[in-house]
């Protein structure tokens, strides 16, 4: 991996970071998961880094807040976060935004718009809540359809949070097309790392 790609993966690293400043929104229904903005950091680091830089990011911050770094919403951080119903989705974020990436890099014929919409939906919603929500179920100790059910309060929010996505991505793309590197390829380090 090149210096230029630590630094992206720092980056987006930073970003879901910095995005938990956002304060959360506890629901008693999920056994208190809260509502966070950080899930749009998963969704960008993705579609904007492609599958493997956007995962290694997600990593990479979840490794910073296994050793104790107040970084997810509500300044919590540590060992403990690992242990509550917010497990599944923390646990989802980096394989989400792996998706993402390479659904973003599949796409790559398609409207960037389009293409980030739904690489930011399938990766950032269907991909994180398949870890979630059993997530939610086992540590909270509901049934699966219940869990799935409680869920569905999420989803205005996320959706929300993907048109940020597509929109942050194609604006980007216009002012500096060689930021989304989800679209570029050629070299070696793109093959592998992307």
């Amino acid at each position: 991996m090149t210096d230029r790609s630590l630094v992206h993966v720092a980056f987006y690293a930073a970003l879901i970071a910095a995005l938990g400043l956002v304060p959360p929104v506890a629901i008693p229904l999920m056994g208190g998961v809260p509502i966070t903005a950080q899930t749009l950091g998963v969704m960008l680091a993705g579609v904007m880094l492609g599958p493997v830089r956007g995962a290694l990011a997600v990593l990479l911050f979840l490794f910073l807040v296994a050793l104790g770094a107040p970084f997810l919403s509500g300044g919590r951080g540590g060992w403990g976060v690992f242990m509550t119903p917010s497990v599944g989705f923390l646990i989802g974020f980096p394989v989400g935004a792996f998706v993402a990436g390479w659904i973003m890099r599949a796409t790559s014929d398609m409207n960037i718009l389009a293409a980030a919409a739904i690489s930011a939906a399938i990766g950032g919603i269907v991909v994180v809540y398949a870890f979630g929500v059993p997530g939610v179920a086992i540590m909270a100790g509901l049934s699966l359809p219940k869990a799935a059910i409680a869920s569905v309060i999420y989803i205005p929010g996320d959706l929300v949070k993907v048109v940020l996505a597509a929109l942050i991505t194609q604006t980007v793309a216009r002012g500096l097309p060689g930021a989304v590197l989800s679209r570029k390829s050629g070299g070696v380090n793109d093959k592998i790392f992307d």
